[in-house]
């Protein structure tokens, strides 16, 4: 069982390195306050859990056998990240005259940090699919399936906390650089950049 969790303790952490929306959203969030970027964080676990309990009982097969439905959620996830694309950029225009330390005042409520972070990742299919295939291969043989998938999906959640944590954690001990209005405005339109075209990208899959 040891060398089962470490094993997956180690699959989680190379899927937390790998660069993906969430990721540039965390660190967009970050940028703001530590505050925004961890409730974000913990919107996005939330996410994972849910997809993790749902893939425990067997529904996210029905998403991955039913064409029709995944690609409806695959344009609801490209309009998402599209969304958070444009909004981002806009953020970043609007930035330019502020002045250092005027970003405080511009953070976002906390649920709307949370509920960025959970509808980023509950709008993008390929986390419903991945989870499926991701947490049955972890489950150790005469275990029981659906309690052994839950409580490996709050592993993953919990642990991916800590880890984007410590993304959190760098940005704020970079503020004092990150918060000078030129880099930060530029970290904006990067970001914008990218959730764009990762949301195209999206849309683009057949």
């Amino acid at each position: 069982m040891l060398s089962t969790l470490l094993a997956f303790l180690g699959a989680c952490t190379l899927i937390a390195a790998s660069p993906g929306p969430s990721t540039v959203l965390i660190i967009k969030q970050s940028l703001r306050s530590r505050r925004s970027g961890f409730l974000t964080v913990l919107g996005n676990e939330t996410g994972v859990f849910i997809w993790g309990v749902v893939a425990a009982f067997g529904l996210t097969a029905l998403l991955a056998a039913s064409e029709m439905a995944y690609h409806v959620m695959r344009i609801v996830g490209a309009v998402v990240l599209v969304g958070f694309g444009v909004q981002t950029l806009r953020q970043a225009r609007r930035s330019k005259g502020a002045v250092d330390g005027g970003w405080e005042g511009a953070e976002r409520s906390g649920w709307a940090s949370y509920r960025g972070g959970l509808l980023l990742n509950l709008a993008n299919p390929k986390a419903a699919i991945f989870a499926m295939s991701f947490l049955p291969q972890f489950v150790p043989e005469g275990a029981p399936h659906l309690p052994t998938m839950v409580g490996l999906a709050a592993l993953w959640a919990v642990y991916e906390v800590g880890y984007y944590g410590l993304y959190v954690w760098f940005v704020g001990r970079m503020k004092a650089v990150l918060s000078r209005t030129g880099v930060r405005r530029r970290l904006e339109q990067v970001s914008g950049g990218v959730l764009l075209l990762l949301g195209a990208r999206l849309a683009l899959e057949s």
